[in-house]
């Protein structure tokens, strides 16, 4: 189910997309997290703080207190369907997610088959997270890795 801000917030995610680092082995993502009051608790982006392997929603749940109660209710907007596979780091996207607690997920475009599988969105989905594409707005998310895309 689309809620009506989900644009704004995904569109504020491909703004953040836009000042990771270039890379030509890791696409670029931003990620927003919103309480279920509308209210933005954290942002991150792929790389961001000159960490090379940090993702985008890994960076987000990173800047937020263990435990923090109000990412319950709250939805992660992702440029990119998060990580279900990762050497860099001993837990993916997927699992920080979820352990996290959020139980919504809104994407731009499920993750191509460039650098590693895809499958979080089937992972969270399995777990009982609401994940949400916005198709729309891929194209947007896609441009930001045209270079890794071979565009």
């Amino acid at each position: 189910m689309n809620y009506p801000d989900d644009g704004r917030w995904m569109r504020l995610a491909v703004s953040l997309a836009r000042q990771s680092p270039p890379s030509d082995t890791a696409f670029s993502v931003g990620a927003v997290i919103v309480d279920a009051a509308g209210a933005e608790l954290s942002r991150g982006f792929s790389r961001e703080g000159g960490d090379p392997m940090v993702h985008a929603e890994e960076s987000a749940l990173g800047k937020l207190s263990p435990g923090e109660p109000r990412l319950a209710g709250a939805t992660i907007y992702s440029t990119l369907e998060p990580c279900s596979q990762r050497k860099s780091r001993p837990r993916t996207c997927t699992e920080l997610i979820i352990a996290a607690g959020l139980r919504r997920v809104v994407i731009a475009w499920l993750e191509p088959p460039v650098f590693a599988r895809g499958g979080g969105a089937e992972l969270l989905r399995s777990s009982g997270v609401t994940v949400v594409e916005i198709p729309e707005l891929a194209a947007e998310a896609r441009t930001v890795n045209a270079s890794v895309l071979g565009g």
